[in-house]
C-alpha cells in the first residue's frame, strides 16, 4: 500500500486548504490544486504524479507541465472525481471566455471545487476554484478572491468539477 494511504485521510470541512508546499522549493501548478483541493502536502501529491508516470519513486525533482491525467489520476489517488464539464478548445482563443468577466457570473455550485486550465503565455495553467477564491501558484497556494487575482481575465480552455468519490 502506499505510504500516503496508510497515513489518516485528510478531513471534508467547509474550510478551504492552504496547499501545502512542504518541498522547499517551488511547486508548480498541478500540484498545488491537489494539495489545495485534498488537503495532502505537495510531496505527496508530486509521489503519486510520479507513480502515475512510472517515474523514480525516490526522485526529488520538481513535477512541472501536468496533463488532465496526471492531475485527475493524483486527486484520484486521493478520493475525488473529477469530471470534466465544458471545453472551450474548439474556439479561437480570442472567443474563449474570460474567467472573470464571464465564467464568474455563472450560475455554478459554490459548494463544488472548480479546476480551470487557463491560457498564461503560451501556456496552459491549472487553478482551483471554490466559491468566489481562487488558488494556484500565483498565490503560494493561498486562497485569496477572483476579484483581486492577477489573472482574472485569462482565457478559460476547459472547465473540471472536482468532488469527493462515494464510497460503494
Amino acid at each position: 500500500m502506499p505510504p500516503a494511504l496508510q497515513e489518516a485521510p485528510t478531513r471534508l470541512s467547509s474550510s478551504l486548504h492552504e496547499a501545502n508546499n512542504d518541498t522547499g522549493r517551488t511547486a508548480f501548478c498541478g500540484p498545488i490544486v491537489v494539495s489545495a483541493i485534498t488537503g495532502y502536502s505537495v510531496s505527496k501529491v508530486e509521489s503519486e504524479i510520479r507513480a502515475f508516470r512510472h517515474l523514480d519513486p525516490n526522485s526529488q525533482a520538481a513535477i512541472k507541465g501536468t496533463y488532465t491525467e496526471d492531475v485527475a489520476a493524483a486527486l484520484n489517488h486521493y478520493g475525488y472525481d473529477m469530471v470534466r464539464k465544458e471545453s472551450y478548445m474548439g474556439l479561437p482563443r480570442k472567443e474563449r471566455p474570460a474567467l472573470f468577466s464571464n465564467w464568474m457570473h455563472r450560475q455554478r455550485n459554490s459548494w463544488i471545487h472548480y479546476i480551470l486550465a487557463l491560457h498564461v503565455g503560451k501556456e496552459g495553467h491549472w487553478v482551483v476554484i471554490k466559491g468566489v477564491k481562487v488558488c494556484d501558484t500565483y498565490s503560494d497556494g493561498a486562497w485569496q478572491f477572483v476579484c483581486d487575482w492577477p489573472h482574472r481575465n485569462k482565457r478559460i480552455m476547459e472547465v473540471y468539477e472536482v468532488r469527493k468519490a462515494l464510497a460503494v
